[in-house]
């Protein structure tokens, strides 16, 4: 596979190296990512790449299995147009430079057609994934519910008995799935005392507040009230993947990185082990602390791509990656709605259209994999964006995905 078929135009953000970020023996201190900004720009730009050399970390193993390959048919993308956020008309190059790319992997009917590298990543180079993580652990709860651990129509009290004292403890494992529990979780990133902050704090990704113990993932769960009723409306909340983690590893009695690795990881030709940051106690980041590299986002991807099959083996039962391209429009709403007025959200998955069926897994600063089964094309995109969320970046990549998939012919059917 190329490591870098699109080349970079001239003006392009600096990379971690030019940035001088962590560079020197030892680095400057001002030059070292801290607790306090390791994700944020410029920072971001080194430790995406090197999350194991900040957090302590729960492997996911590959297995001795044989490496699954692409084949390959190779096409420059690069000139491919689209009309950008702003407006103008914007190249594949143009975009991968303004964006701050990392890794960027396309196939279409499976095979390669573009790989490139760019910030010193190579393809042995795990990069986190954020909130891809969310839609890797709702296509393993799929599997544990083929095999008949998950129900989904349990109120989770009776899954997990200490969110009885919570306001999950009503909740289904359904609503708490597709992001429908009327629980309170305040999803403001990088904001003092939000919901989300206190979970970065538990989960070992920011520091702890002076004087105060730092509390694990599943303290904050259990300090969850609930606020509307359950199943009302999507509302994204973080939060709700943990949970969810929490209940598999109750019904598994295995740790989510040793059953990802045992039911999806080990069974789709990874080359390479992933992993998850853990908190004090052991606990995976189940809703974004998921590692690993580029290609091996790139055949779970094809898995989904593929109805779940891998080499005619069923990894992930195909009525669950169907259900993952369906949702509730009429409970999604804006804002979310307003990039994608026919989405939902199912299974931890992102459905840009439930007509067309073409499904995401996204991430904060710019993590992408789209999955589109109608047209057989599949994009990966690893990014350090500058902050959080950029709505001209997530507009401009859903315009991208859709002209490649153009510029590589429709395909109706297999």
């Amino acid at each position: 596979m190329a490591e870098n078929s699109i080349s970079m135009p001239p003006l392009r953000p600096r990379t971690a190296r030019e940035l001088g970020i962590m560079r020197g023996f030892p680095p400057p201190p001002e030059k070292r990512p801290t607790l306090e900004n390791w994700d944020l720009a410029p920072f971001n730009r080194w430790s995406f790449q090197n999350i194991r050399s900040l957090f302590p970390t729960a492997a996911v193993g590959r297995g001795g299995g044989q490496v699954r390959g692409f084949g390959a048919d190779k096409q420059d993308l690069g000139q491919v147009r689209f009309t950008g956020a702003d407006g103008t008309r914007k190249t594949i190059a143009d975009w991968l430079s303004e964006s701050y790319t990392d890794g960027f992997f396309v196939a279409h009917r499976g095979r390669l057609v573009t790989e490139s590298y760019f910030n010193d990543m190579t393809p042995q180079t795990p990069h986190l994934s954020q909130s891809v993580a969310k839609s890797v652990v709702g296509a393993l709860a799929g599997v544990l519910h083929d095999e008949g651990v998950l129900p989904l129509d349990a109120p989770l009290a009776e899954l997990v008995p200490e969110l009885d004292r919570c306001g999950y403890a009503h909740a289904t494992l359904g609503q708490v799935l597709d992001m429908q529990s009327g629980v309170r979780f305040v999803e403001d990133y990088g904001v003092p005392h939000s919901d989300m902050t206190r979970i970065d704090i538990a989960s070992g990704w920011r520091p702890p507040r002076s004087g105060n113990p730092r509390d694990t993932i599943r303290d904050v769960i259990l300090t969850l009230p609930q606020e509307r009723p359950h199943g009302h409306c999507f509302s994204y909340r973080s939060i709700e993947t943990d949970v969810l983690a929490w209940v598999m590893e109750r019904a598994a009695g295995q740790s989510l990185a040793g059953m990802l690795s045992d039911r999806i990881w080990s069974r789709i030709g990874a080359e390479n082990d992933a992993f998850f940051t853990v908190d004090a106690a052991g606990t995976a980041l189940a809703d974004g602390g998921f590692n690993a590299t580029l290609r091996d986002y790139a055949r779970f991807g094809q898995m989904m791509l593929d109805g779940g099959r891998v080499a005619g083996e069923q990894v992930v039962p195909a009525s669950w990656v169907a259900a993952s391209r369906d949702g509730e429009t009429h409970k999604f709403w804006a804002p979310y709605s307003d990039v994608a007025p026919n989405g939902a959200y199912s299974r931890q998955w992102w459905v840009h259209d439930v007509n067309r069926g073409n499904f995401m897994a996204r991430g904060v600063f710019g993590q992408l994999i789209h999955v589109d089964p109608e047209a057989q094309v599949l994009v990966v995109k690893l990014s350090t964006w500058p902050d959080y969320l950029i709505d001209s970046f997530t507009r401009d990549s859903l315009a991208a995905v859709t002209a490649i998939r153009e510029a590589l012919g429709e395909t109706r059917g297999r």
